[in-house]
């Protein structure tokens, strides 16, 4: 595996939405559960549990990441709510600041492309000229970051575009 390659592998650019009591009770549950399932088989198998603990940390956290994450792009491609879709199919990143607690970031498919089978589109929203977007907390977006990580890695043909009241410009 190249350089470039690793390093894009882990590069990415994410925005997660807050820490529900749901998950953060999913996350202690599990790890709670991790720690006796240690415990019964260093009984049962005289096996040492902490082996166990170690090997489950990853996925744990893993899991956890995954149900929070409302946008991201990687190397892989983009990941829109719960819809992933690869970086062929699409053309724009649209984000809409309507002012408010939220910021909007969508997706525009190439002309050829569709959305994946069961994909869910929310409701038109009048700041957002995208179907496909998430609502995020604005103190967890920023511009500036997401075009630096898609110039780095995202394909050449990639557009960031703000959509303004006044119209739309390629964000720079």
């Amino acid at each position: 595996m190249s350089n470039q390659q690793r390093r894009g592998r882990w590069e990415r650019y994410k925005v997660t939405r807050p820490f529900s009591p749901q998950d953060l009770a999913g996350l202690w549950g599990s790890i709670i559960g991790i720690v006796l399932l240690a415990v019964l088989l260093g009984w049962a198998l005289d096996m040492k549990g902490g082996v166990v603990i170690v090997a489950a940390i990853p996925f744990i956290s893993q899991w956890f990441d995954s149900k929070r994450i409302l946008f991201q792009f990687d190397a892989a491609g983009v990941r829109v709510g719960n819809v992933l879709l690869p970086w062929h199919d699409v053309s724009q990143f649209v984000v809409a600041t309507p002012g408010g607690e939220h910021a909007l970031i969508g997706v525009r498919l190439g002309e050829r492309s569709a959305l994946p089978p069961g994909a869910e589109v929310p409701p038109a929203h009048p700041a957002m000229p995208a179907p496909l977007y998430v609502a995020v907390q604005s103190q967890k977006f920023d511009l500036d970051k997401m075009l630096t990580k898609a110039r780095k890695y995202a394909p050449g043909h990639l557009q960031i575009v703000v959509a303004e009241p006044t119209g739309e410009r390629v964000a720079s």
